[in-house]
């Protein structure tokens, strides 16, 4: 087993990292690799329980399988680098997510419809509004311009003494519409002077 392998079975599954004992969807598949896209990449273990216990393929079936989900379950196409690996008598297949710079991407739900996905820690988690803001701002190249005005101050202060806000929180706050928190929300965030947080119950934000 080579020390790259040895030290993701030691890792443990996280926001960069995940394993599979089998594909048998490539639509399933698909979230976590348009949450990988949608973060820094991530890498799949193909092969191996999530106990960490290796349990081995049929690499060519899996192959076909993750490029399936890739190209025709991920919008924009996921760019994908394999590598096999051979541990004892089993075969595993490494997976590399590429970072993607067409963000947001999106994999095709049961419904047909197409759904953007983040990593947080080791789960896929549907991505808010919010975050698909923040990636289209940090897809488009456009610098992001500030104004600080009495309501950013105040979102500030709030959160100086406080460890979080939620959007109907900051909204009540200073008084104003979804549509403006939700526009003051993302340019802070990919001004990187706060940061957005996804549970599967509720988003908030803390400051960076």
């Amino acid at each position: 087993m080579n020390r790259r392998i040895r030290e993701l079975l030691k890792r443990g599954e996280d926001e960069t990292l995940d394993y599979k004992q089998q594909i048998s969807d490539a639509g399933k598949i698909a979230k976590t690799m348009s949450a990988f896209a949608n973060h820094k990449g991530g890498t799949l273990l193909v092969g191996v329980k999530d106990n960490r216990k290796i349990s081995g393929i049929r690499c060519e079936d899996e192959k076909y399988m993750l490029d399936l989900a890739a190209r025709f379950y991920c919008k924009p196409e996921v760019e994908l680098t394999m590598y096999e690996h051979d541990i004892g008598d089993k075969r595993i297949i490494e997976c590399f997510v590429n970072p993607g710079d067409d963000k947001p991407y999106y994999a095709k739900g049961e419904d047909g419809k197409w759904w953007a996905y983040v990593r947080v820690k080791d789960q896929t988690l549907l991505a808010s509004k919010i975050v698909l803001d923040v990636l289209r701002r940090q897809s488009s190249g456009y610098p992001t311009v500030i104004e600080y005005s009495s309501k950013e101050q105040a979102l500030l202060e709030y959160l100086r003494e406080n460890d979080r806000i939620t959007m109907q929180k900051f909204r009540k706050l200073v008084n104003i519409s979804t549509r403006r928190a939700s526009k003051i929300l993302v340019n802070l965030i990919s001004a990187g002077v706060i940061r957005s947080h996804t549970t599967e119950k509720a988003e908030y934000y803390t400051l960076v």
